[in-house]
């Protein structure tokens, strides 16, 4: 037979393309294995600390100058997303690095008008340039063609689309749609409106020639073109784009979030190189808390400031980490962290004393102690006051921070072994000298602690006497098991007794009223006054407070019931769940009952070298009986519940029981052997109340309810 044979399969031309597809491929492979891809860019990124819900506290710039803000496609506002890909490169989702019907439309704009109409670079063409940027030629552009080829050859569609969002330029130093969003906007990018997307869309288009603070009206020219194009192409409907160009454009750069200034700064000098930090930090009560802490900060002397430190106590998750009350305040030293400061703890450490003698079974809450000018060995403590109450029991002694019944309850268990359960729990005392031994003075502030540290401790009374590191990193995993300082017994004693401890000097918090919420506190002050303290805890939360001055010099005039306890009550009130008693279960090995009912060797421990004549003089003391709470002269707001006026505390000290109340001449039932009583009043107006004690001293107080 003569003429063609006939062709079978794929016709030849169609092969002859599939082989030159194949080749190029082959090249790009092998140039890829030669000349990889250059991402040292993306090793270069800006230091990000962030809240837990991923909310930008403090960025810091990268070595060049630049806010490079690591983001993912996740951090951003889907509608921006498809805002950008309908407008700069619709095929993105499909095309190999380069788009060729993209290329064959420019170049027949170009054919047709002369010069270049429209650019047919893609999202990935585009990334690679910042990865490596050239002058903008034909070779640049055969080359950013081949390196685009090659990205879509290494990462997947969402990891160049992170490249791009982290490097794209939005103006001056800014790189990266999290920098621009937060510069421009003053806002997280998954927050941007359609107005405030389109223009981010334009700017990395000529991000200097379209800066909003430098030429507003070109900045919205570009915006409302790109919101005219997408409401061609269908990606935003009318109403919208209307809306959209009535929207202005910012024509000034806000300041990047300065959240946690001094936890930012530490957590991005644990780690070189930039990157993300999420932490536990709720940022809006990190936010509430830093306004409280300045305006709270004018009540102070112009040198001292404050630190307040906030966990919950599930995880140990720090939620709050104010390290002073103004960062930028030289005259305060704010930039100093004064949670992580070595300060004094004052009477801070007494509900750990007191738990260690629970759990010796050395004492009971009514063990009968001694308050009395005593000496153990060469020395010789003295009240904060200077007065004293001859014979109360451990739950007073507590409660009114009586520093001689610490004393002999400290000497009885031993500092070395309080200073050794510290340090098993993870806190370290530090001593004058710095190799000083732990002694008597411990029990009044005789060793220096950090806030942090004081927060690890009380959250471990709230639960139940574990302590447990306390966590910043999200997602970070504490022990399960924690180690105990004492046990559950202990624990619930000492949450009692703090829970019923008398509320700050003229406040009343309201919700703790109302709700019958609980909140278990104690107070310390320094040696001459230089430091002030309040930490106090519920079921969920623990809470410390500090102030004083930063270089250690006197405060006079302030102290932790007056100064730290307040703040620190406005700060549960912010903890909208706050309140839940802790420990509230009664655990085994709870004895409740009076000192008549304790076996005998727990109903009374002498002090020191306290000798019987000693203890009988305590008893025939009678020291001043007062009102402590309401005090005279008060005015106090009175709070309903469901079933009627809500209690209002009475409180007193000094004296001998058995007490007696009257309130307006009426007798008050109440314990003989307490302090303090409840009494719920019937209405508004004038109030006079009486206190008779057993030597027939009386106190009076007059206030009035509104």
């Amino acid at each position: 037979m003569s003429g063609r044979a006939p062709e079978f399969g794929v016709p030849r031309r169609i092969r002859r393309a599939g082989l030159a597809a194949l080749g190029l491929l082959a090249t790009i492979a092998a140039a890829d294995r030669i000349a990889p891809p250059d991402l040292a860019r993306l090793g270069r990124v800006s230091t990000l600390v962030a809240d837990v819900d991923g909310e930008v506290l403090r960025a810091f710039t990268t070595a060049e100058g630049i806010w490079r803000l690591p983001v993912d496609p996740a951090d951003v506002d889907p509608r921006y997303l498809d805002m950008l890909l309908a407008y700069e490169d619709r095929r993105f989702r499909y095309h190999p690095g380069i788009d060729p019907l993209a290329v064959a439309r420019a170049a027949t704009q170009a054919a047709r008008h002369g010069r270049v109409v429209s650019g047919a670079s893609t999202i990935t063409m585009q990334t690679a340039r910042l990865f490596e940027p050239r002058p903008r030629t034909f070779a640049s552009k055969l080359i950013e063609a081949l390196r685009a080829m090659q990205l879509e050859l290494r990462y997947s569609k969402r990891e160049i689309l992170s490249f791009y969002l982290t490097l794209a330029p939005y103006g001056g130093n800014l790189e990266g749609i999290r920098a621009a969003s937060l510069a421009w906007f003053g806002k997280e990018p998954r927050h941007l409106a359609p107005s405030e997307a389109a223009l981010l869309v334009a700017l990395p288009q000529s991000p200097e020639s379209l800066r909003p603070d430098r030429y507003p009206g070109r900045a919205r020219e570009a915006r409302d073109k790109v919101l005219s194009v997408l409401a061609r192409r269908g990606v935003l409907d009318d109403a919208i784009v209307a809306e959209a160009y009535a929207d202005p454009v910012p024509t000034a750069r806000r300041d990047m979030p300065f959240l946690a200034p001094h936890l930012a700064r530490r957590l991005a000098a644990s780690r070189s190189g930039g990157g993300l930090h999420r932490t536990t930090v709720d940022g809006s009560l990190q936010k509430a808390l830093e306004h409280l802490a300045r305006i709270q900060s004018a009540a102070l002397d112009p040198q001292a400031t404050m630190a307040i430190l906030v966990v919950r106590n599930e995880g140990r998750a720090v939620l709050g980490y104010v390290g002073s009350a103004d960062f930028f305040d030289a005259t305060r030293a704010g930039q100093v962290d004064m949670i992580r400061a070595i300060r004094s703890p004052g009477s801070t450490l007494k509900p750990f004393i007191y738990g260690m003698g629970f759990d010796d079974l050395l004492i009971h809450p009514e063990t009968v102690v001694i308050d009395m000018p005593t000496r153990f060995g060469s020395y010789r403590p003295e009240n904060f006051l200077r007065a004293y109450h001859g014979e109360v029991s451990v739950r007073e002694a507590l409660q009114q921070s009586l520093n001689v019944p610490a004393v002999a309850v400290l000497e009885a268990i031993g500092p070395p072994r309080l200073d050794a359960r510290f340090r098993a729990a993870g806190v370290t005392p530090r001593y004058a000298g710095g190799e000083g031994a732990p002694g008597l003075p411990l029990a009044l502030g005789g060793a220096g602690l950090t806030l942090h540290d004081l927060v690890t401790l009380y959250a471990g009374i709230a639960d139940g006497g574990k302590v447990r590191p306390l966590n910043v990193v999200s997602g970070a995993q504490t022990s399960s098991r924690g180690v105990p300082i004492f046990g559950e017994a202990a624990a619930w004693y000492v949450t009692r007794i703090l829970e019923d401890a008398p509320p700050p000097p003229d406040f009343v918090q309201p919700g703790v009223v109302r709700q019958r919420r609980s909140v278990a506190y104690k107070t310390g002050t320094s040696y001459g006054y230089r430091d002030a303290w309040a930490v106090g805890y519920d079921a969920d939360h623990t809470v410390g407070v500090w102030t004083g001055r930063p270089d250690g010099s006197p405060s006079p005039d302030r102290f932790g019931r007056a100064t730290a306890a307040p703040i620190l009550f406005q700060v549960f009130g912010m903890l909208s769940d706050f309140g839940r008693p802790a420990n509230p279960r009664r655990p085994e090995g709870v004895l409740s009952v009076g000192n008549k009912a304790l076996p005998e060797r727990l109903k009374r421990l002498a002090p020191g070298d306290a000798t019987a004549p000693a203890r009988s003089l305590a008893r025939r003391l009678s020291p001043p009986l007062a009102v402590t709470f309401p005090p005279d002269g008060a005015t106090i707001r009175l709070v309903r519940g469901e079933s009627g006026y809500a209690s209002l505390p009475l409180t007193a000290e000094g004296g001998r029981r058995p007490l007696r109340w009257i309130v307006n001449g009426h007798p008050v039932a109440a314990p003989a052997n307490r302090r303090r009583t409840d009494w719920r009043p019937d209405g508004a107006g004038y109030v006079g109340i009486t206190i008779l004690d057993a030597d027939g001293q009386t106190a009076r107080s007059e206030f009035v309810l509104e």
